[in-house]
């Protein structure tokens, strides 16, 4: 195991009603004047935007609203949203909604106390020195923006996808109330635990020895998943389902499950530039990227993969051959994926063949070499997207 410092200062309030405690946590952590930041109409629609304010007026707290943002949060709506909370003297953010409105958040956070543009620290590694204080209402299990300090944003001119990350940016309190996630559609209750399993491979997928706390606690997560994940599909309104799917998506991205230990986060690169071209769901993308990346970077350590398919997908080890017992493994995963009705290959996320080059080119890769668990040039991600054009179960 290697040295680490572990860090994970967000508060999170979780359980039935919780929202309704929003005025006084954001009272706790200094804020008098509140961006209400939120996405489509379904945070009006379903009255939490109304719970949201009257727990805000019932503490005296002066709000003002920015809504619309998009899956794939674009620039533009920061933009606005940095002009707003400047001219309106706002010193605290609060997100109502999914991930993507918690990373147009935090983009905001770090533009406005910023002298330049707020795009200057997205996929430069630019230190976030400050930010407005963030607190989310999370409304979505999936990204786990809500106790990470991380944020991915899409660049309108040329559609560009680039992330950021800093301890700064990390949620004062996270408010987590699985009631909120009943009314997702099935198709993105699927992506969101797709998103949630591939936090946790990015980190499965180590070249660090020695991790086996770390290694049991992924597996427990995603364990979780493939229990609960077609129960939510079957009964939506399966709340012990959701709670645990909820702290299974915020555990398997801030950072618990990957401490010690070295992380790959190639498969998260080759898909923002999925989304990002296509605007796919970023769950959706993953689904198509992670399994053949699997397949790809495999024979680099062939006996992690055939860990994975014995204790994750309860695969019997073949010890004469752990190539087979891998393999199986991978091919589980791509069954299990189709079978909560992710996509598994380019035709069936709308992805061409044709803009592979594209793909890679976006990338930045060049000539050189993208790090992780197996380095990759251009070539080798080149060969993965093939991998995945015609993916079958």
């Amino acid at each position: 195991m290697e040295n680490f410092n572990f860090y994970s200062p967000t508060e999170f309030v979780f359980g039935k009603n919780r929202e309704t405690e929003c005025g006084a946590l954001v009272k706790k952590y200094g804020g008098t004047k509140v961006l209400l930041h939120y996405g489509s109409g379904s945070a009006i629609r379903s009255g939490l935007l109304e719970r949201v304010k009257k727990s805000l007026d019932e503490q005296g707290i002066a709000y003002v609203e920015l809504g619309g943002v998009q899956p794939n949060p674009r620039d533009t709506k920061i933009y606005e949203g940095i002009e707003l909370c400047r001219k309106e003297g706002v010193d605290f953010i609060l997100s109502v909604g999914g991930g993507s409105c918690i990373d147009s958040s935090k983009g905001i956070a770090l533009g406005v106390p910023y002298d330049g543009d707020f795009w200057d620290f997205y996929g430069t590694g630019k230190t976030v020195e400050k930010a407005l204080p963030i607190g989310t209402v999370l409304t979505i299990a999936a990204a786990g923006s809500e106790g990470s300090g991380a944020s991915v944003v899409t660049k309108e001119d040329g559609m560009l996808k680039r992330d950021v990350g800093s301890d700064n940016l990390r949620p004062r309190f996270s408010v987590l109330n699985p009631e909120l996630t009943c009314t997702l559609p099935a198709y993105q209750t699927a992506c969101g635990a797709t998103d949630i399993m591939a936090h946790v491979f990015e980190r499965y997928f180590t070249n660090t020895k020695e991790v086996e706390i770390t290694d049991r606690l992924c597996e427990a997560v995603l364990l979780t998943m493939i229990k609960e994940t077609p129960r939510v599909i079957a009964d939506p309104n399966n709340y012990e389902a959701r709670a645990n799917i909820m702290w299974a998506g915020t555990v398997a991205h801030n950072d618990i499950v990957g401490v010690g230990r070295s992380q790959d986060w190639n498969s998260h690169g080759l898909e923002h530039e999925l989304s990002g071209l296509y605007d796919c769901a970023h769950g959706a993308g993953l689904a198509v990227v992670m399994p053949a990346w699997m397949e790809y970077v495999m024979h680099h350590d062939v006996m992690r993969f055939a860990q994975m398919a014995v204790r994750v997908w309860g695969c019997e080890m073949n010890f004469e051959n752990p190539e087979a017992t891998a393999k199986e493994g991978i091919a589980a995963f791509r069954k299990f994926l189709a079978s909560i009705g992710m996509p598994i290959n380019f035709e069936q996320l709308g992805a061409k063949e044709e803009d592979i080059p594209k793909l890679v080119e976006v990338l930045g890769i060049g000539d050189g070499i993208r790090g992780g668990f197996m380095e990759l040039n251009a070539q080798d991600v080149t060969n993965i997207y093939k991998l995945a054009v015609d993916a079958t179960i």
